[in-house]
């Protein structure tokens, strides 16, 4: 044990001499934490009192929160098509959430799209994705083949938790849309045998990953499958909520908590390997939460993941850049997810190959730029024929037969629509969004809630390839 420990503390040592040696000058690190379906209010920095999330608040004590942080869709694949492109997905078709389709090389992120590991790599980035991929399955769609290094976690839209469940070999032998969740995790191409409950697994694979490339600028992009359905907890988080007496909620809180742990100990590290000051560290959930679900909690945000109120895209974000950020600062103009790639890329001093939506956000928290990142926002749900735009504090929600116009500087509740009143605010908002959807695309596949129909046009869909 006392041989065990002294070669430890040896190698932390090395690490850390060589992360002092790179120079403040180096590109610095980038680490995105995304957790899936938490909802805004489930945070301690946006409130929470019956989820502490000391881990989480770190970020935002040690950097700033988004107070209007947004993603570009209110659902998982097109919000981390946006997100890891930095480009409103329906620009280039991938408006639904794909569907498990491992031979079909059409349903997931079209290879005309440069991922922000792809722009990293071309700056000398070391990268590295762990947890939920739900950007394709197919061969060439698959993490590996998309500008990252290293891969630990499953290519379908959610996972069961525990490594009981995982009883399927690999997708060859999923028969069903469902199969996905019970696959052996990868290690890039690999299937390998964890023993850990998956929130655990992913957690200890991130900091490994920071610990062996501290030499050289990293990229992280960790990707939890928590608090996602379906709700399972270890009793290690049960046992710390033993006031939460819904049974969902408590093992919702217990999901976050292993979450919560995990950011914890991931900032440690970067604590350890002086590392702090030359790394961007993100939060943000994918969506908003789903509430019937999961038992999270959006208040007081109205509506839940699927929809376009404030309860389905605005989302917990925060961001720590130790020393070259401001502190325990909100900031309140308008930001989106997309913003995370352009930041990236002004901060790896590498152009995007594509044109993008996001703006680097680093001068308006510095001051170096006075107003706001954006003068507009969108969103479009191409199968019930929504969008809606935000523009500076109003925000229009425009669905058949009816749309719905907000003043959020006074009502971050959506609670009166003001549509019939500002006539002139929504024909000006109108116009904005008509002039958008120009230029966006028709979906490449079909989405989840067309699982039958694509096996009908698919039948060899799950059937195993003949050798």
């Amino acid at each position: 044990m006392k041989r065990y420990q002294l070669l430890l503390v040896v190698f932390l040592t090395t690490i850390t001499a060589w992360s002092q040696s790179r120079l403040s000058t180096d590109k610095p690190n980038i680490i995105i934490i995304l957790t899936d379906d938490q909802g805004y209010a489930d945070v301690g920095f946006n409130g929470s009192k019956d989820i502490p999330t000391p881990g989480i608040d770190q970020i935002a004590k040690n950097g700033v929160v988004f107070s209007s942080g947004y993603v570009s869709f209110a659902v998982c694949g097109p919000s981390r098509a946006g997100l890891i492109t930095g480009r409103y997905q329906d620009r280039f078709g991938f408006s639904r959430n794909p569907l498990l389709a491992p031979k079909d090389s059409t349903m997931g992120l079209p290879l005309t799209e440069e991922t922000m590991a792809d722009l990293l790599k071309r700056a000398g980035y070391r990268t590295g994705v762990i947890g939920k991929w739900h950007l394709g399955a197919h061969p060439s769609l698959v993490p590996n083949k998309r500008g990252f290094d290293e891969f630990y976690g499953f290519l379908s839209g959610g996972h069961q938790y525990f490594p009981e469940k995982w009883d399927l070999q690999d997708l060859s032998e999923a028969r069903n849309q469902w199969d996905g969740y019970r696959t052996k995790l990868l290690k890039n191409y690999e299937r390998v045998n964890e023993e850990e409950y998956l929130t655990d697994a992913l957690s200890r694979e991130a900091v490994d990953f920071v610990k062996r490339n501290a030499d050289q600028p990293f990229f992280l992009y960790l990707a939890y499958n928590a608090p996602h359905a379906p709700m399972q907890a270890t009793e290690k988080y049960l046992s710390r909520f033993p006031d939460i007496k819904d049974e969902k909620r408590k093992t919702y809180a217990a999901m976050v908590s292993a979450v919560d742990d995990g950011v914890g100990e991931l900032l440690e590290m970067l604590k350890t390997l002086n590392l702090e000051e030359n790394t961007l560290v993100f939060f943000l959930s994918d969506n908003g939460g789903p509430t019937k679900d999961n038992a999270s909690s959006n208040l007081p945000l109205r509506g839940f993941k699927g929809d376009f109120f404030e309860g389905g895209i605005r989302v917990p974000f925060a961001l720590q850049w130790k020393g070259q950020i401001p502190s325990g600062k909100r900031f309140d103009a308008p930001v989106i997810s997309l913003d995370i790639f352009a930041t990236a890329a002004a901060l790896a001093n590498v152009q995007p190959k594509n044109e993008i939506d996001g703006v680097n956000l680093v001068p308006f928290l510095t001051g170096e730029k006075a107003g706001n990142p954006h003068q507009d926002l969108y969103w479009r749900n191409y199968n019930v024929n929504r969008f809606a735009i935000r523009s500076a504090g109003s925000k229009l929600i425009e669905e058949p037969k009816k749309a719905l116009l907000f003043d959020l500087s006074a009502d971050i509740s959506e609670s009166r629509n003001l549509f019939s009143i500002q006539e002139s605010l929504t024909q000006n908002l109108t116009e904005k969004l008509n002039a958008w959807k120009k230029q966006l695309k028709d979906p490449l596949f079909l989405g989840l809630g067309a699982d039958e129909e694509y096996s009908r046009l698919h039948p060899d869909r799950f059937t195993p390839d003949q050798k």
